[in-house]
């Protein structure tokens, strides 16, 4: 994503952030990364719930997830925020707008 997103890139990013729940995510994750059980307390939502918008966020590319082993041996997933910049402009808009994928009627 040197040059900016693609169209449907962009689209899932925005669609992503527009959650108030994940965009506090991200905002939480900004300071450093954090486990699932940790997140979900300082979201003040369920780990269920958590899990869900976790998903999503990862999928657009905006946070990446890895399981590690404590040191009692117990796995723990921990996420983090990528490395995303997302600069919107009139011309960035209409340069990945250019690159969106036809939808059918």
């Amino acid at each position: 994503m040197a040059d900016g997103p693609s169209g449907d890139q962009l689209v899932e990013m925005l669609a992503a952030l527009a959650n108030p729940i994940r965009l506090r995510i991200v905002a939480t994750l900004a300071g450093g990364r954090d486990y699932v059980s940790h997140l979900a307390r300082e979201i003040g939502v369920s780990r269920p719930l958590l899990h869900m918008h976790l998903q999503k966020l990862e999928a657009a590319g905006l946070i990446a997830g890895r399981l590690e082993l404590s040191d009692d041996g117990k796995a723990m997933k921990y996420y983090e925020v990528t490395d995303f910049d997302l600069h919107l402009t009139a011309a960035a808009l209409a340069v990945a707008a250019q690159t969106l994928t036809p939808k059918e009627s």
